[in-house]
Parts: C-alpha cells; structure tokens; sequence
C-alpha cells in the first residue's frame, strides 16, 4: 500500500526568460520531492510568483537544464508570463 505522500509527490520547475538572450525561456532547476519544496521555497524567499500547473510541470521535467522550452509549450508559458507581467505591473502602481 502507498503512503499518501508517495502517490501525491511534489514537483516544480523553474524557468528564466531573458528577451535578449534567449528566443524562449530556459529551465533553470527542476526536482521533486526536497528539491522541489526547495524550489519553490526559493522563488517566495525571493518573491517569485509561483504557479501550479501539474500538467506543465510534468512537461518541463523531461527537459535538460539550460533547454529552451519546446514550440509546443509557448502558448502556456506566455500565459503564465503575461500574468507575471500583469501582477507585476499593479505592485507598481
């Protein structure tokens, strides 16, 4: 029988996206379980919106660290950052 924290492992994905050095945004860390509540621990500490996203998540994990994001997944990840932008944008207001 599985534990309940087995069946439900936690997962993240970090992402940067640097218009003048990269043509999509780049997977900068990536784990699960320990690394992943660290990840994501990271990115509060440091006030970086966290977004749940199971399916996306899952996405990103079959890539290498340092990888562009595929085409496929631009769609999702523009959204996600046009939130960003958006929440962004109030603060300073």
């Amino acid at each position: 029988m599985k534990r309940p924290y087995e069946s439900k492992r936690e997962k993240a994905v970090a992402m940067r996206y640097d218009q003048e050095r990269n043509d999509a945004p780049v997977v900068t860390a990536k784990g699960e379980g320990l690394i992943a509540r660290r990840i994501v621990e990271i990115a509060r500490s440091a006030d970086v919106p966290v977004v749940e996203d199971a399916a996306l998540v899952s996405a990103l994990l079959s890539l290498e660290l340092g990888q562009e994001i595929p085409v496929e997944l631009y769609e999702v990840v523009a959204r996600i950052l046009s939130w960003i932008y958006r929440l962004e944008k109030n603060e300073q207001k």
